[in-house]
Protein backbone atom coordinates (compact mmCIF):
# COMPACT_ATOMS: atom_id res chain seq x y z
CA UNK A 1 0.00 0.00 0.00
CA UNK A 2 2.89 2.37 0.71
CA UNK A 3 4.25 1.86 -2.80
CA UNK A 4 0.79 2.36 -4.30
CA UNK A 5 0.30 5.61 -2.40
CA UNK A 6 3.69 6.93 -3.48
CA UNK A 7 3.17 6.04 -7.14
CA UNK A 8 -0.34 7.53 -7.16
CA UNK A 9 1.08 10.82 -5.87
CA UNK A 10 3.82 10.75 -8.50
CA UNK A 11 1.24 10.14 -11.23
CA UNK A 12 -0.85 13.12 -10.10
CA UNK A 13 2.22 15.35 -10.09
CA UNK A 14 3.18 14.29 -13.63
CA UNK A 15 -0.27 14.94 -15.07
CA UNK A 16 -0.60 18.28 -13.29
CA UNK A 17 2.72 19.26 -14.87
CA UNK A 18 1.46 18.14 -18.26
CA UNK A 19 -1.82 20.05 -17.92
CA UNK A 20 -0.32 23.34 -16.73
CA UNK A 21 2.16 23.20 -19.61
CA UNK A 22 -0.66 24.47 -21.88
CA UNK A 23 -1.36 27.67 -19.92
CA UNK A 24 -0.88 30.44 -22.48
CA UNK A 25 0.35 28.00 -25.12
CA UNK A 26 3.32 25.68 -25.40
CA UNK A 27 5.75 28.00 -27.15
CA UNK A 28 6.75 31.66 -26.77
CA UNK A 29 3.28 32.69 -25.54
CA UNK A 30 3.41 30.33 -22.56
CA UNK A 31 2.62 32.09 -19.27
CA UNK A 32 4.80 32.00 -16.17
CA UNK A 33 1.83 30.42 -14.41
CA UNK A 34 2.55 27.25 -16.43
CA UNK A 35 5.44 26.46 -14.09
CA UNK A 36 4.33 28.52 -11.09
CA UNK A 37 1.04 26.67 -10.64
CA UNK A 38 2.64 23.22 -10.09
CA UNK A 39 4.85 24.81 -7.42
CA UNK A 40 1.81 26.31 -5.71
CA UNK A 41 -0.20 23.06 -5.91
CA UNK A 42 2.60 20.96 -4.41
CA UNK A 43 2.79 23.40 -1.51
CA UNK A 44 -0.86 22.88 -0.55
CA UNK A 45 -0.43 19.37 0.97
CA UNK A 46 2.64 20.61 2.85
CA UNK A 47 0.68 23.49 4.39
CA UNK A 48 -2.24 21.18 5.26
CA UNK A 49 0.15 18.72 6.93
CA UNK A 50 1.92 21.49 8.84
CA UNK A 51 -1.36 22.93 10.14
CA UNK A 52 -2.74 19.45 10.81
CA UNK A 53 0.12 18.65 13.18
CA UNK A 54 -1.15 21.41 15.48
CA UNK A 55 -4.30 19.38 16.07
CA UNK A 56 -2.71 15.94 16.24
CA UNK A 57 -2.65 14.21 19.64
CA UNK A 58 0.57 12.77 21.01
CA UNK A 59 1.32 9.21 19.98
CA UNK A 60 -0.06 6.66 22.49
CA UNK A 61 3.31 4.87 22.33
CA UNK A 62 5.15 8.04 23.30
CA UNK A 63 2.75 8.65 26.17
CA UNK A 64 3.14 5.08 27.47
CA UNK A 65 6.93 5.35 27.25
CA UNK A 66 6.71 8.49 29.38
CA UNK A 67 4.45 6.78 31.92
CA UNK A 68 1.36 8.81 30.96
CA UNK A 69 -0.95 5.81 30.65
CA UNK A 70 -4.22 7.67 31.29
CA UNK A 71 -3.46 10.11 28.46
CA UNK A 72 -2.51 7.21 26.20
CA UNK A 73 -5.86 5.52 26.87
CA UNK A 74 -7.75 8.75 26.23
CA UNK A 75 -5.86 9.28 22.97
CA UNK A 76 -6.60 5.74 21.77
CA UNK A 77 -10.26 6.24 22.63
CA UNK A 78 -10.32 9.50 20.63
CA UNK A 79 -8.50 8.04 17.62
CA UNK A 80 -10.64 4.89 17.43
CA UNK A 81 -13.93 6.58 18.31
CA UNK A 82 -14.61 4.03 21.08
CA UNK A 83 -15.12 4.33 24.86
CA UNK A 84 -12.05 4.08 27.07
CA UNK A 85 -13.31 0.84 28.62
CA UNK A 86 -14.06 -0.80 25.26
CA UNK A 87 -12.37 -4.19 24.91
CA UNK A 88 -10.57 -3.26 21.67
CA UNK A 89 -9.15 -0.12 23.29
CA UNK A 90 -7.95 -2.10 26.29
CA UNK A 91 -6.33 -4.74 24.09
CA UNK A 92 -4.51 -2.17 21.98
CA UNK A 93 -3.39 -0.24 25.05
CA UNK A 94 -2.03 -3.38 26.71
CA UNK A 95 -0.22 -4.33 23.49
CA UNK A 96 1.49 -0.93 23.52
CA UNK A 97 2.20 -1.23 27.24
CA UNK A 98 3.71 -4.71 26.82
CA UNK A 99 5.91 -3.52 23.95
CA UNK A 100 7.18 -0.56 25.99
CA UNK A 101 8.08 -2.83 28.92
CA UNK A 102 9.65 -5.31 26.49
CA UNK A 103 11.91 -2.64 24.97
CA UNK A 104 12.92 -1.39 28.42
CA UNK A 105 13.84 -4.88 29.63
CA UNK A 106 15.82 -5.65 26.49
CA UNK A 107 17.84 -2.49 27.16
CA UNK A 108 18.27 -3.49 30.81
CA UNK A 109 19.56 -6.91 29.78
CA UNK A 110 22.08 -5.59 27.28
CA UNK A 111 23.17 -2.35 28.98
CA UNK A 112 22.42 -2.76 32.72
CA UNK A 113 24.97 -0.14 33.77
CA UNK A 114 23.49 2.46 31.45
CA UNK A 115 19.97 1.88 32.78
CA UNK A 116 21.22 1.89 36.37
CA UNK A 117 22.88 5.27 35.85
CA UNK A 118 19.70 6.64 34.29
CA UNK A 119 21.17 7.66 30.94
CA UNK A 120 19.28 10.18 28.82
CA UNK A 121 16.77 9.05 26.22
CA UNK A 122 19.22 10.07 23.47
CA UNK A 123 21.93 7.82 24.88
CA UNK A 124 19.42 4.98 25.12
CA UNK A 125 18.39 5.47 21.51
CA UNK A 126 22.01 5.46 20.38
CA UNK A 127 22.71 2.27 22.32
CA UNK A 128 19.58 0.77 20.79
CA UNK A 129 21.08 1.44 17.36
CA UNK A 130 24.35 -0.09 18.53
CA UNK A 131 22.47 -3.38 19.00
CA UNK A 132 22.32 -3.60 15.21
CA UNK A 133 26.09 -4.19 15.14
CA UNK A 134 26.71 -6.09 18.40
CA UNK A 135 26.67 -9.61 17.00
CA UNK A 136 27.46 -11.24 13.68
CA UNK A 137 23.84 -12.05 12.86
CA UNK A 138 22.68 -8.52 13.74
CA UNK A 139 25.39 -6.99 11.58
CA UNK A 140 24.47 -9.27 8.67
CA UNK A 141 20.81 -8.27 8.89
CA UNK A 142 21.75 -4.58 9.03
CA UNK A 143 24.14 -4.93 6.09
CA UNK A 144 21.44 -6.62 4.01
CA UNK A 145 18.99 -3.79 4.77
CA UNK A 146 21.50 -1.11 3.80
CA UNK A 147 22.72 -2.85 0.64
CA UNK A 148 19.21 -3.72 -0.56
CA UNK A 149 18.29 -0.05 -0.40
CA UNK A 150 21.57 0.90 -2.10
CA UNK A 151 20.70 -1.34 -5.02
CA UNK A 152 17.08 -0.18 -5.06
CA UNK A 153 18.30 3.32 -5.89
CA UNK A 154 21.17 2.36 -8.19
CA UNK A 155 18.88 0.33 -10.42
CA UNK A 156 18.26 3.86 -11.69
CA UNK A 157 14.66 4.39 -10.64
CA UNK A 158 14.88 7.91 -9.27
CA UNK A 159 16.83 9.07 -12.29
CA UNK A 160 13.67 8.30 -14.28
CA UNK A 161 11.21 9.64 -11.70
CA UNK A 162 13.08 12.93 -11.16
CA UNK A 163 14.32 13.60 -14.66
CA UNK A 164 11.84 11.84 -16.96
CA UNK A 165 11.12 14.90 -19.18
CA UNK A 166 14.87 15.61 -19.49
CA UNK A 167 15.58 11.95 -20.29
CA UNK A 168 12.80 11.75 -22.88
CA UNK A 169 14.09 14.91 -24.57
CA UNK A 170 17.51 13.26 -24.73
CA UNK A 171 15.85 10.27 -26.39
CA UNK A 172 14.60 12.39 -29.26
CA UNK A 173 11.36 14.00 -28.05
CA UNK A 174 12.04 17.60 -29.03
CA UNK A 175 8.58 18.85 -28.04
CA UNK A 176 8.21 19.72 -24.36
CA UNK A 177 4.53 18.76 -24.45
CA UNK A 178 5.26 15.30 -25.86
CA UNK A 179 8.03 14.65 -23.32
CA UNK A 180 5.66 15.64 -20.49
CA UNK A 181 2.98 13.38 -21.97
CA UNK A 182 5.46 10.48 -22.05
CA UNK A 183 6.28 11.31 -18.43
CA UNK A 184 2.58 11.15 -17.52
CA UNK A 185 2.46 7.64 -18.98
CA UNK A 186 5.29 6.71 -16.58
CA UNK A 187 3.01 7.65 -13.66
CA UNK A 188 0.08 5.58 -14.95
CA UNK A 189 2.30 2.53 -15.50
CA UNK A 190 3.71 2.83 -11.97
CA UNK A 191 0.25 2.85 -10.40
CA UNK A 192 -1.04 -0.19 -12.28
CA UNK A 193 2.18 -2.17 -11.77
CA UNK A 194 2.10 -1.34 -8.03
CA UNK A 195 -1.35 -2.93 -7.84
CA UNK A 196 0.11 -6.09 -9.40
CA UNK A 197 2.80 -6.18 -6.70
CA UNK A 198 0.10 -6.56 -4.03
CA UNK A 199 -0.96 -9.78 -5.76
CA UNK A 200 2.48 -11.18 -6.52
CA UNK A 201 4.53 -10.43 -3.42
CA UNK A 202 2.93 -13.04 -1.14
CA UNK A 203 2.29 -15.62 -3.85
CA UNK A 204 5.59 -15.55 -5.72
CA UNK A 205 7.93 -14.63 -2.88
CA UNK A 206 10.36 -11.78 -2.29
CA UNK A 207 13.50 -13.14 -3.95
CA UNK A 208 11.91 -14.40 -7.19
CA UNK A 209 10.04 -11.12 -7.57
CA UNK A 210 13.21 -9.08 -7.02
CA UNK A 211 15.20 -11.20 -9.48
CA UNK A 212 12.47 -11.03 -12.14
CA UNK A 213 12.08 -7.30 -11.60
CA UNK A 214 15.79 -6.49 -11.83
CA UNK A 215 16.20 -8.78 -14.84
CA UNK A 216 13.50 -6.80 -16.65
CA UNK A 217 15.01 -3.48 -15.55
CA UNK A 218 18.55 -4.50 -16.47
CA UNK A 219 17.57 -5.66 -19.95
CA UNK A 220 15.49 -2.52 -20.50
CA UNK A 221 18.35 -0.22 -19.50
CA UNK A 222 20.80 -2.16 -21.66
CA UNK A 223 18.52 -1.86 -24.70
CA UNK A 224 17.99 1.86 -24.07
CA UNK A 225 21.76 2.28 -23.85
CA UNK A 226 22.34 0.41 -27.13
CA UNK A 227 19.65 2.41 -28.96
CA UNK A 228 21.03 5.68 -27.58
CA UNK A 229 24.60 4.78 -28.58
CA UNK A 230 23.49 3.97 -32.11
CA UNK A 231 21.04 6.78 -32.89
CA UNK A 232 21.56 9.68 -30.47
CA UNK A 233 23.72 11.59 -32.94
CA UNK A 234 20.73 12.00 -35.28
CA UNK A 235 17.39 11.44 -33.53
CA UNK A 236 15.29 13.35 -36.12
CA UNK A 237 16.03 10.74 -38.79
CA UNK A 238 15.68 7.86 -36.31
CA UNK A 239 12.41 8.77 -34.59
CA UNK A 240 11.36 5.11 -34.44
CA UNK A 241 14.52 4.29 -32.49
CA UNK A 242 13.76 7.08 -30.02
CA UNK A 243 10.24 5.81 -29.45
CA UNK A 244 11.57 2.26 -29.02
CA UNK A 245 13.89 3.54 -26.27
CA UNK A 246 10.98 5.32 -24.61
CA UNK A 247 8.88 2.14 -24.66
CA UNK A 248 11.71 0.28 -22.91
CA UNK A 249 11.86 3.03 -20.29
CA UNK A 250 8.16 2.37 -19.68
CA UNK A 251 8.88 -1.38 -19.44
CA UNK A 252 11.67 -0.58 -16.98
CA UNK A 253 9.25 1.44 -14.82
CA UNK A 254 6.69 -1.39 -14.77
CA UNK A 255 9.35 -3.86 -13.64
CA UNK A 256 10.41 -1.62 -10.77
CA UNK A 257 6.89 -0.88 -9.57
CA UNK A 258 5.80 -4.53 -9.29
CA UNK A 259 9.11 -5.79 -7.91
CA UNK A 260 12.14 -3.98 -6.54
CA UNK A 261 10.10 -1.03 -5.25
CA UNK A 262 7.77 -2.83 -2.81
CA UNK A 263 10.01 -5.87 -2.26
CA UNK A 264 12.88 -3.81 -0.83
CA UNK A 265 10.70 -2.25 1.89
CA UNK A 266 9.07 -5.59 2.68
CA UNK A 267 12.39 -7.41 2.98
CA UNK A 268 14.03 -4.98 5.37
CA UNK A 269 11.03 -5.10 7.70
CA UNK A 270 11.03 -8.91 7.85
CA UNK A 271 14.69 -9.77 8.48
CA UNK A 272 14.98 -8.17 11.94
CA UNK A 273 13.84 -9.53 15.33
CA UNK A 274 11.37 -7.59 17.45
CA UNK A 275 13.92 -5.63 19.48
CA UNK A 276 15.76 -4.14 16.49
CA UNK A 277 13.08 -4.05 13.78
CA UNK A 278 12.22 -0.35 14.04
CA UNK A 279 15.83 0.82 14.11
CA UNK A 280 16.94 -1.71 11.49
CA UNK A 281 14.23 -0.53 9.12
CA UNK A 282 15.31 3.05 9.84
CA UNK A 283 18.89 2.17 8.82
CA UNK A 284 17.55 0.78 5.56
CA UNK A 285 15.49 3.93 4.96
CA UNK A 286 18.56 6.06 5.66
CA UNK A 287 20.51 4.13 3.04
CA UNK A 288 17.64 4.62 0.60
CA UNK A 289 17.49 8.38 0.99
CA UNK A 290 21.26 8.85 1.13
CA UNK A 291 21.60 7.08 -2.21
CA UNK A 292 18.60 9.01 -3.57
CA UNK A 293 20.54 12.24 -2.96
CA UNK A 294 23.61 10.87 -4.76
CA UNK A 295 21.53 9.71 -7.74
CA UNK A 296 19.67 13.03 -7.90
CA UNK A 297 22.89 15.03 -8.15
CA UNK A 298 24.92 12.73 -10.40
CA UNK A 299 22.47 11.63 -13.11
CA UNK A 300 22.12 14.91 -15.08
CA UNK A 301 25.89 15.36 -15.54
CA UNK A 302 26.22 11.63 -16.29
CA UNK A 303 23.67 11.87 -19.11
CA UNK A 304 25.35 15.00 -20.49
CA UNK A 305 28.88 13.58 -20.32
CA UNK A 306 28.62 9.83 -20.95
CA UNK A 307 25.16 9.63 -22.52
CA UNK A 308 24.32 6.02 -23.29
CA UNK A 309 26.86 4.85 -20.71
CA UNK A 310 24.48 6.02 -17.98
CA UNK A 311 21.90 3.42 -18.97
CA UNK A 312 24.51 0.68 -19.29
CA UNK A 313 25.79 1.55 -15.80
CA UNK A 314 22.30 1.10 -14.38
CA UNK A 315 22.01 -2.22 -16.23
CA UNK A 316 25.24 -3.37 -14.55
CA UNK A 317 23.93 -2.38 -11.12
CA UNK A 318 20.81 -4.46 -11.80
CA UNK A 319 23.00 -7.48 -12.54
CA UNK A 320 24.93 -7.01 -9.29
CA UNK A 321 21.68 -6.62 -7.35
CA UNK A 322 20.43 -9.94 -8.74
CA UNK A 323 23.64 -11.69 -7.67
CA UNK A 324 23.53 -10.11 -4.21
CA UNK A 325 19.92 -11.11 -3.56
CA UNK A 326 20.38 -14.60 -4.98
CA UNK A 327 23.45 -15.45 -2.89
CA UNK A 328 23.14 -13.36 0.29
CA UNK A 329 19.50 -12.48 0.97
CA UNK A 330 17.20 -15.09 2.55
CA UNK A 331 13.62 -15.61 1.41
CA UNK A 332 11.30 -14.15 4.04
CA UNK A 333 7.94 -15.17 2.57
CA UNK A 334 5.86 -17.05 5.16
CA UNK A 335 8.71 -17.30 7.67
CA UNK A 336 8.25 -16.74 11.40
CA UNK A 337 10.71 -14.76 13.50
CA UNK A 338 12.14 -18.02 14.83
CA UNK A 339 12.66 -19.36 11.31
CA UNK A 340 14.49 -16.17 10.35
CA UNK A 341 16.70 -16.72 13.40
CA UNK A 342 17.68 -20.15 12.06
CA UNK A 343 18.65 -18.55 8.76
CA UNK A 344 20.93 -16.07 10.53
CA UNK A 345 22.23 -18.58 13.10
CA UNK A 346 20.67 -16.80 16.08
CA UNK A 347 18.27 -17.52 18.94
CA UNK A 348 17.30 -13.89 19.49
CA UNK A 349 13.70 -14.12 18.32
CA UNK A 350 12.93 -17.24 20.36
CA UNK A 351 14.21 -15.59 23.53
CA UNK A 352 12.47 -12.30 22.75
CA UNK A 353 9.18 -14.01 21.91
CA UNK A 354 9.26 -15.81 25.27
CA UNK A 355 10.03 -12.54 27.07
CA UNK A 356 7.22 -10.71 25.28
CA UNK A 357 4.76 -13.52 26.10
CA UNK A 358 5.71 -13.29 29.79
CA UNK A 359 5.19 -9.52 29.76
CA UNK A 360 1.81 -9.92 28.08
CA UNK A 361 0.80 -12.25 30.92
CA UNK A 362 2.16 -9.76 33.42
CA UNK A 363 0.11 -6.80 32.16
CA UNK A 364 -3.06 -8.86 31.73
CA UNK A 365 -3.15 -8.86 27.93
CA UNK A 366 -2.92 -12.64 27.61
CA UNK A 367 -5.74 -13.10 30.14
CA UNK A 368 -7.91 -10.58 28.29
CA UNK A 369 -7.32 -12.37 24.99
CA UNK A 370 -8.25 -15.66 26.68
CA UNK A 371 -11.48 -14.07 27.87
CA UNK A 372 -10.50 -14.24 31.56
CA UNK A 373 -11.86 -10.85 32.60
CA UNK A 374 -11.23 -11.22 36.33
CA UNK A 375 -7.58 -12.15 35.92
CA UNK A 376 -7.08 -9.33 33.41
CA UNK A 377 -8.53 -6.78 35.87
CA UNK A 378 -6.45 -8.16 38.74
CA UNK A 379 -3.25 -7.97 36.73
CA UNK A 380 -4.09 -4.46 35.51
CA UNK A 381 -4.68 -3.27 39.08
CA UNK A 382 -1.42 -4.87 40.17
CA UNK A 383 0.41 -3.16 37.32
CA UNK A 384 -1.16 0.20 38.24
CA UNK A 385 -0.10 -0.25 41.87
CA UNK A 386 3.44 -1.10 40.80
CA UNK A 387 3.60 1.96 38.53
CA UNK A 388 2.34 4.28 41.27
CA UNK A 389 4.95 2.97 43.69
Amino acid sequence: MQQLGVTFGIMLAYWIGYGTNFIGGTRTTQKALAWQLPWIIQGIPAVVLALGTLFMPYSPRLLVNKGRDAEALATLSYLRGLPVDHELIRIEFLEIKAEAIFNRRILEQRYPQLVKQGGSIWIREIMGCANLFRTGDSFRRTAIAGIIMFFQQWTGIDSIIYYAPFIFENLGLSSNSVSLLATGVVGVIMVFASVLSMVFIDNVGRKPLWIASCTGMGLSMLIVGIITAKFSSDWPTHAAGGWAAIVFVWIYIANFAYGAGPVSWTLISEIFPLSTRAKGTAIGATSNWANTIVVAYTVPPMIRNIGWGTYVLFAVFNVFSILFVYFFVPETKGKTLEEMDLVFGSHTSREETALLAAIQEEVGLAALLRGDEKEAVARREKESTTDSV
